[in-house]
């Protein structure tokens, strides 16, 4: 290595510190979330943007679904089932907004849950 290269290392920005698969995830329900409450409040101005929102929740939840339904997921059982029966209601309630224009707090309510609960304190309100 030429000297060059040696201080280029020595000075260069430290990694990031490896992030967990819960940080991960909690990390992009709340990006996700924000964007839902956000374009919520201007869907009559831009509906497209309201539509990419819920899409962008959808596929989530559909990742979700199908990391929980793989038999290798370390979850216990019963949290899988329910994890994968707030998708298959999140898929249902999100066509149900599109096509009847219903309110999505209840889709922002689920994801607001399931982050407490990646954060660790899922039973406080």
């Amino acid at each position: 290595m030429s000297t060059a290269q040696m201080a280029r290392l020595a000075y260069s920005r430290p990694e990031a510190p490896a992030r967990t698969a819960r940080g991960v995830e909690y990390d992009l329900l709340a990006r996700i979330t924000q964007k839902l409450s956000q374009s919520d409040q201007q869907r009559s101005e831009d509906y497209v943007v309201f539509a990419a929102a819920l899409q962008d929740n959808l596929r989530l939840w559909a990742t979700f679904a199908a990391d929980v339904a793989d038999n290798d997921n370390g979850l216990p059982r019963k949290l899988r089932a329910q994890l994968f029966n707030l998708y298959r209601f999140i898929d249902q309630h999100s066509l149900k907004v599109l096509e009847e224009g219903g309110s999505i707090a209840v889709l922002i309510d689920i994801n607001t849950a399931v982050m407490r609960g990646l954060r660790g304190d899922g039973g406080r309100g």
